[in-house]
């Protein structure tokens, strides 16, 4: 069932987030109208504010992408605000859209949203399953809670709004601050400043032993589009590249793009968090769909935004 961007005005909620601001950019080559709002134009966890913004936009889509997001330390130091937030947001922006007749909805989960433990690789039916990663239990009970608001109404109302769960994504417009990264924007930095400072070593969390999928956000945000495009149905689907690797040998591929050589250390008072997190992508290869930015291809043109941006931080 396919959903002709042509000529059709599409709001990315949260267009200046890494993946929203992939979106916009993947956007910009349909023939479409993209409509943009920032938080001091719309604040999304306030229900009149939404409402309002959907009766004068009258968007014919919406990419849902805006969310509060954040590694370990920044999840379980703030549940309140990862559980409260998130919930505000992906309610208030689909009810509206239900109430303004938005034709068409993504709505964009994360990976986290699956058991710690499930079975590996990690299929759409493992929702629900089991217990979650505590360390981020709150931002990603949220993130269940928005895929269910998006069936629920399909269900109800026979909207067409869909759910897509991306994998841990990296890549332009990532979250360098050490208290609220993830991994990849966390390594790039420690990295480069340990190359900065000629420090002799690098200290990162955990054993090193986990296993991780990544995806750039631009291969994400091209397997949004297309979805957006070319998917209808109740259940979500996985956005992933397929291929995994250690922490441990994801930190020495980022030292070497970054050119440190310097020792690396591990932590071990640090959590490793989910031991394994491979997803399975069966769903949206069977769609058509593949990624095209291999990893450390991806890690370079990472890296060139995180010395562009620091660059500009300083004038």
């Amino acid at each position: 069932m396919s959903f002709d961007l042509s000529g059709k005005r599409i709001w990315v909620a949260g267009h200046r987030g890494m993946v929203g601001s992939a979106v916009v950019r993947r956007l910009t080559s349909e023939n479409c109208e993209i409509v943009t709002a920032g938080r001091e134009t719309v604040d999304l966890r306030r229900q009149v504010d939404v409402e309002a913004f959907f009766k004068d936009v009258q968007p014919d889509a919406v990419v849902l992408a805006a969310a509060k997001v954040g590694g370990i330390v920044a999840n379980d130091t703030f549940p309140a605000d990862f559980i409260y937030d998130n919930l505000m947001i992906e309610a208030n922006i689909i009810e509206a859209a239900h109430r303004a007749g938005t034709q068409k909805l993504l709505f964009l989960g994360s990976s986290c949203v699956y058991p710690k433990f499930a079975e590996q690789p990690i299929r759409e039916e493992f929702l629900l399953t089991g217990a979650l990663e505590p360390t981020n239990e709150w931002y990603a009970i949220a993130k269940i809670a928005g895929i269910k608001l998006a069936q629920a109404y399909r269900k109800q109302y026979g909207s067409d709004y869909i759910s897509a769960m991306p994998t841990n994504l990296y890549g332009p417009g990532d979250n360098y601050n050490l208290t609220s990264s993830h991994v990849i924007p966390a390594l790039i930095r420690k990295a480069h400043e340990a190359k900065a400072n000629a420090s002799k070593k690098v200290v990162v969390w955990g054993t090193g032993t986990p296993l991780r999928e990544f995806l750039h956000a631009d291969d994400c945000a091209d397997a949004l589009v297309f979805l957006l495009k070319n998917y209808s149905d109740f259940q979500h689907v996985n956005v992933g590249s397929g291929k995994e690797i250690s922490i441990l040998d994801l930190t020495k591929l980022v030292c070497k793009i970054v050119g440190y050589d310097g020792e690396i250390v591990h932590d071990l008072s640090k959590p490793d968090g989910t031991p394994r997190k491979l997803m399975s992508t069966d769903t949206l290869h069977s769609l058509g769909w593949r990624p095209k930015i291999a990893l450390e291809d991806g890690l370079r043109d990472a890296y060139a935004a995180f010395l562009a941006e620091e660059h500009t931080s300083r004038r």
